[in-house]
């Protein structure tokens, strides 16, 4: 694991997880254009001009001021075998203070969804969240009909928190999401989820 933090890349059995470049406007814009169907009912409406070059390097140039800044770790998920990009995964709204949080956020794209990728991803993610940042809590929310993404947050660790009501815009409307939260130091238990 890198720590320079314009440089990190963190490093999984398969995968490489590592800023976004200007190189990889094809790769993301291919991947985001053939997972539309999968990806859009979990996200919030994408912009007229989402799949352009101006609108991918905007997304660039926000990471790197981003990671600068320490406000969001913001880092493509690639195979290591392959350098396929498969996805991305975040953590934003960094709180330092009394906090120590992040929320985590995360996509994939529909060609590589459930073979444990993303479940790779998360794990070393919090694990940098936790060891790399010195944080003390991962928060992830996610629409309360998604099995998969509830699934992947219950199998890394998160625990069922409650819901928030009309929490984000997802496809265009307000809609109620289920909260999770993973803690470095758990004693929580089991939750049961809603």
């Amino acid at each position: 694991m890198l720590l320079r933090k314009r440089q990190l890349k963190l490093e999984t059995e398969r995968l490489t997880l590592r800023l976004p470049r200007h190189a990889d406007f094809r790769a993301w814009t291919a991947l985001r254009a053939a997972s539309a169907d999968f990806l859009t009912p979990w996200e919030p409406s994408w912009a007229h001009d989402h799949l352009s070059r101006k609108s991918f390097t905007g997304r660039v140039y926000w990471a790197q001021r981003a990671m600068s800044e320490a406000s969001a770790v913001p880092l493509f998920i690639l195979r290591r075998s392959d350098d396929a990009l498969l996805g991305a995964i975040t953590l934003d709204n960094i709180r330092r203070g009394p906090a120590q949080a992040t929320t985590l956020g995360y996509w994939i794209g529909a060609a590589h969804a459930r073979q444990g990728y993303m479940r790779e991803a998360i794990e070393v993610m919090v694990h940098y969240a936790f060891r790399g940042l010195d944080l003390s809590r991962v928060e992830a929310a996610c629409l309360p009909e998604n099995a998969a993404s509830r699934g992947v947050l219950e199998k890394t660790g998160f625990k069922y928190e409650g819901v928030a009501q009309s929490y984000l815009q997802i496809n265009g409307r307000w809609r109620n999401h289920v909260l999770y939260a993973h803690l470095r130091h758990d004693r929580r238990g089991r939750t049961e989820t809603g």
